[in-house]
């Protein structure tokens, strides 16, 4: 049902697009039109959460020809998908980058779901662009400050101090500077089903941000989970992504390799962490679609001073335009 309706986002961002699913649901064809963009309203299955359909608008919404701004319902915050409080912080910054920005760039979260119901909203807005620019982006940089969301709906308040005050006993050997804020959303914001989680991000100097996050478990789905591990549990989380480093954190390495490919036909360098399966595989879906292959450099150790091996990514862009703007 999440692909279907995976499927019906795309036909209502785009133009002319052919979809035929044959009966038993196991051949879709599927003919791509213009992306048109515009304003557009559409709920998600309640079966992944509204960043398994966000992770692909991200990817085409600078393409289109009228600047996106979508509202999504659904569930924001699940254990599978990367939630709507991680690819704010980290996608956006990581889409300016690219000289993707301006005021109308943003992801704005006016409701909370948590599964299995849902009930939540936000709004993604994202402006067009003809070309993007090419970056060298090979230094993360130290580490400065930590933020963070510890959220919770239908259960006590309380529930997000305690997970706050778990997860500061394990950053505040590192690092002075952590401010987590608490987000208790309350009546009709708080959507169909009670839960609770904390999403966190490191930032560097050289405006690297790498995050972590953790969700209680749906309602009636496995043994309660208590505010205090959870915390600690999505500490460690974001210090093994820090361990692990590059100028990108994992949730975003296949967005970041395809706006490299989409570039200017100039040299993009970007340093990044282990490579996750699911980048291995975007890697191979770039291959076939656009001829483009990466020159991968492995950094050891050593040479990097510090946390795990990093790959240096090196591509010459393919020079995408987008033709469909419209000239004003």
């Amino acid at each position: 049902d999440f692909e279907a309706s995976f499927i019906r986002l795309i036909d209502k961002v785009t133009n002319g697009s052919r979809i035929e699913i044959n009966q038993t649901g196991t051949t879709l064809y599927y003919q791509p039109g213009l992306l048109y963009g515009g304003s557009l309203e559409h709920d998600c299955s309640p079966s992944r959460s509204i960043g398994y359909y966000l992770e692909s608008l991200l990817c085409l919404a600078p393409f289109m020809k009228h600047p996106l701004k979508i509202v999504l319902r659904g569930v924001t915050n699940d254990q599978v998908d990367p939630s709507v409080d991680v690819l704010k912080a980290t996608a956006l910054p990581l889409l300016k980058k690219f000289g993707i920005d301006g005021e109308s760039l943003e992801i704005k979260i006016n409701r909370r779901g948590m599964p299995p119901k849902g009930g939540g909203e936000i709004l993604f807005s994202c402006p067009v662009r003809k070309v993007l620019q090419p970056v060298q982006f090979t230094d993360p940089g130290k580490i400065k400050r930590i933020r963070g969301t510890a959220y919770s709906v239908r259960v006590s308040p309380q529930m997000a101090n305690r997970m706050v005050e778990s997860a500061r006993g394990v950053l505040n050997k590192f690092l002075p500077d952590i401010y987590i804020y608490t987000d208790h959303m309350k009546g009709v914001n708080s959507g169909k089903s009670p839960g609770f989680g904390m999403c966190l991000t490191a930032e560097t100097i050289n405006g690297t941000i790498l995050s972590a996050e953790l969700a209680s478990n749906p309602q009636g789905q496995g043994a309660a989970v208590l505010p205090e591990e959870l915390g600690q549990n999505c500490a460690k989380l974001l210090l093994e992504e820090v361990y692990r480093g590059g100028c990108v954190d994992s949730t975003n390495q296949s967005l970041a390799l395809l706006l490299m490919t989409l570039g200017q036909r100039d040299v993009s360098k970007v340093l990044l962490g282990p490579l996750s399966p699911y980048t291995i595989e975007f890697l191979r879906h770039l291959r076939s679609f656009f001829q483009i292959m990466f020159k991968i450099e492995t950094k050891t150790t050593e040479e990097e001073h510090m946390g795990g091996e990093k790959v240096l990514m090196t591509c010459v862009g393919i020079g995408f335009c987008n033709l469909s703007k419209t000239i004003r």
